[in-house]
This record gives structure tokens, sequence and C-alpha cells, in this order.
């Protein structure tokens, strides 16, 4: 498995491309454009950086585009519609091996980006902004983002990907165009801001923060950010990119749960009066917790196993055990065994039930055990196929994963 190249610097090309996504923007794009142009000298006089200002414009209709060329940017146009799919195509555009980015509102000095380019100068691969640091102007940030949206989301990120960020969606930072081609960024809309430290944090690329102030935007109009539907995308897409909580942990819990309880139930039933009787409810309950942990951890596996292939997460340490034992093979030979001992409890029931002249059973257990191995045998043949369909069509799905670093 190989990641993308970064295209080859184009001689003569600027150090420093300053991105700003752009719909709809003329009343504040002066304001802007004069700020990058102050932190490129800026720059320049600190670290010997050429530097260049591209405007990725989403579509505007009211001008915007011939007032930030005759300020002296150069004009990017982005078709598909999005804050994210702005700055990709931004990103794409730009000449320079140091990308900093910011809103085009007025919110951000570019400034603050001076110090973020230093640290990538010195080797890290993304510098994040920190507006808690830096400092919020009083007007600059509704209460529910500053107070719930951006603490919440922020600590549930550091808790899925031990990422270390203050402030994971401050709209001013900085990536090399390197780390950038390396993460593979796809989000359209706001959680491209959570995608990029995602990523950076799962590839185990360098990240840096420094502080960020954040002023009352310049705008008139309302602000294209929506916070419920924005917070959502958010942390869905968290979820999403983290198989490990999603499926892992639920996992875990449901088959702990469910192999405890049906445990007690074996126990109870060969060796009456040893624990406390476990009911035909709780049973069920156990049954249906073992087959719900065992397809979750499938699906775990399968998450881990595209976020593999597709180049933005390392092989950990279970998909290196699983690379070593697990092949669509040996699924389908423990599956088709789960199965056939699920089939024989059932057919003993069944026989039992023939004897007792078709009368009900005097316990739940044996049935419930039967239906569960007879599912955990189906899932584990049909997660075989699946999670070589994911990997490649290959057999050995994990193929070449134990000791990839890529």
């Amino acid at each position: 498995m190989s990641v993308p190249s970064p295209a080859p610097q184009i001689a003569g090309a600027p150090d420093v491309s300053i991105i700003m996504p752009c719909l709809n923007e003329v009343g504040s794009l002066t304001h802007c454009i004069t700020n990058a142009k102050a932190a490129l000298a800026l720059i320049e006089k600190e670290y010997g950086l050429s530097g260049e200002i591209v405007i990725a414009d989403n579509g505007s209709t009211d001008g915007s585009q011939a007032l930030s060329e005759s300020l002296g940017a150069r004009v990017v146009p982005v078709a598909r519609r999005g804050y994210g799919a702005a700055l990709i195509g931004g990103c794409e555009g730009a000449h320079g091996r140091f990308l900093l980015m910011g809103d085009a509102d007025g919110s951000y000095d570019f400034t603050d980006g001076v110090a973020m380019i230093g640290r990538l100068a010195q080797g890290a691969d993304l510098c994040m902004g920190s507006r808690f640091a830096g400092g919020i102007a009083p007007g600059a940030m509704p209460w529910k983002n500053r107070y719930i949206g951006n603490p919440v989301l922020t600590g549930i990120l550091n808790l899925f990907f031990r990422s270390g960020i203050e402030d994971a969606h401050c709209g001013i930072r900085a990536i090399t165009k390197a780390a950038f081609t390396q993460c593979g960024l796809s989000s359209s809309g706001m959680e491209f801001a959570s995608e990029m430290v995602v990523k950076a944090s799962l590839l185990n690329l360098k990240i840096d923060q420094v502080p960020a102030t954040l002023s009352p935007d310049l705008r008139e109009r309302a602000p294209h950010l929506r916070p419920w539907r924005d917070g959502w995308r958010h942390l869905r897409y968290l979820l999403m990119l983290s198989p490990t909580w999603i499926f892992g942990v639920p996992a875990l819990l449901a088959l702990l749960a469910g192999i405890g309880i049906m445990g007690g139930a074996l126990t109870g039933w060969m060796r009456p009066g040893v624990l406390p009787m476990i009911g035909p409810y709780w049973t069920l309950l156990g049954a249906t917790l073992v087959a719900v942990g065992h397809e979750a951890l499938l699906m775990a596996l399968a998450g881990h196993l595209y976020s593999i292939r597709a180049g933005y997460r390392q092989p950990t340490g279970v998909t290196r055990i699983a690379a070593r034992i697990a092949s669509l093979e040996s699924m389908l030979i423990t599956g088709v065994a789960l199965a056939g001992a699920g089939v024989g409890i059932l057919a003993m029931v069944a026989i039992g039930w023939v004897r007792r002249d078709f009368q009900g059973a005097a316990s739940l257990l044996p049935p419930a055990m039967g239906t569960m191995l007879l599912t955990l045998g189906v899932q584990n043949a049909l997660g075989g196929f699946l999670l070589s369909i994911i990997g490649g069509h290959e057999a050995r799905f994990f193929e070449g994963l134990a000791d990839d670093g890529q």
C-alpha cells in the first residue's frame, strides 16, 4: 500500500500559500487580503519565505473574484460546493509547500499564522490555532459554540484519536502540502475541520498549536455556519472515523455481558443451586448480546481494514494479530464449526421436543444456545467474505499489514 506523492514544487513557486474559502465575501475581502499581505510580509521578514494569496471561490455572484484579483490575489474556482470542498480545492491549487488557511470574513488575523508557518518550518506537519489560548472577542462566538459545541466535540476528538488539541475547530491553521496530500482529505462541509486533525493524528503526523484570536466577522449577512446541524455533522464524522469507539467498545461490552449471562445460565443448568437462577428472559438477552457483540466486532475489523487500505490509518496491535491468524478460509472454517454446533444442539432440542410429545421444555437455555451458535457461525462466514472484499478481494484480507508502516 502506498500514499499519494505530493506534486513536485514548481520552479519559482512561492513557499507559502494563504488560502481563503470564499462565497460572496465582497464586503470583507479587502480587509482579509490586506491582512494576509501583512502576514506574508512578516513571514518573509522572519523566515525568508515568499508567499501568495489564494482565494478558493465557491461560486460567488457578488464580484468577489474580480475584487480579489484586483487586490493581487489568485482566484482558484472550486465547483464542488461546501466549506471543506472550497478549502480542498484551494489547497490543491496552491503552489506553496506551506499552506495557511483562514476564513474570508475578517474573524481571523492572518498574522497569527506567522508563528504557525514557523512551526512548520521547524518540522511540524500541522499547526492548529487555539482561540481559547489566544482570546475570543465579545460577540465573536455564540455561547453554545464556545461553551458546548467546541469543548464537547474537541474533547470527543481527543478521546477517540488522542490528538491533544485545544481547539479542533479553529478556522486558522497551517499544514504542509505534503501532509495535506498524505491525509487525502475529502469532506465537503464544516466537518473538514475535524477530518484534518483526525487523519493527521491517525497517520502519526507531528501536530503543533499556537494561540489565535477570534474577532466578530465583518459580514452583514448571516454566516454560513449552522451550529446544531454542523455540530451533528462533526460528531457523526468522528464516529465514522473511529471504528474502535463506534463498533469495538460496544462489541467488547456486549460480549462481556452476554458471555457472563450465558456462562451463569449454563452453570445453573448443569449444577443447579451453585449460582442464582438465570431465567429465560435473561438467557435470551445474553444470547442476543453475544450475537450483537460478535457482529459489532466484525464491523470494527472491517472499519479498521478499510481505513488502513484507504491510507489514513496505521495498523494497530489488533490488526497485526488479525493479519497473522485471520483469512477467509479460517473464518469460513470457524463459521461452519459454530453453525454446525448450533444445528446439532437445535437437533437435540427438536428430538427432545418429540420425545416429550411436543410439550414445552423445562429450560430455554439449549435452544437459545443453539440459535446463538448458529447465528455466530453465519455471521463469521459472511463477515469473512465482507472483509475479503474490503481487503481488495484477497482471501488473506490483512495480508501485508502486519509490518506495513504506511
